[in-house]
């Protein structure tokens, strides 16, 4: 029984089992996938072109990785702003979330990797 359904006359309140909404944490570790994948794609498009390495070259010593890691953390906070939004009061399939999160720091991890970027820019 969810916290929006009415007992049962004659029901011992104890007996109502209550859910509690998951989704303010579902949108916290979808966030986090979301903001993995952010880096990853950030990074290789810094990687692959000059004009998008120099848009994303916020501070000249450490080059064009201040602007990943500054619009990557944007995405994943605005990400979480929303999906916390949606999904404050919710219950939402945690097993979904947590694949998709797993697929999202997967892809990550993946573009990140000198060797995998390197092959997928042809070098």
């Amino acid at each position: 029984m969810t916290i929006s359904q009415k007992p049962v006359v004659g029901q011992p309140v104890e007996a109502i089992p209550e859910t509690i909404p998951n989704g303010p944490g579902a949108a916290a570790i979808l966030a986090a996938g979301i903001g993995c994948a952010a880096i990853g794609i950030l990074a290789l498009a810094g990687d692959a072109s000059k004009a998008i390495n120099g848009l994303l070259n916020f501070y000249k010593p450490s080059g064009a990785l201040s602007g990943v890691t500054t619009v990557a953390i944007i995405i994943w906070l605005a990400a979480w702003f929303i999906l916390a939004r949606r999904w404050g009061n919710k219950t939402v399939a945690m097993s979904r979330v947590n694949i998709g999160a797993f697929a999202l720091l997967l892809v990550g991890v993946l573009l990140t990797f000198p060797p995998f970027m390197d092959l997928l820019q042809g070098k």
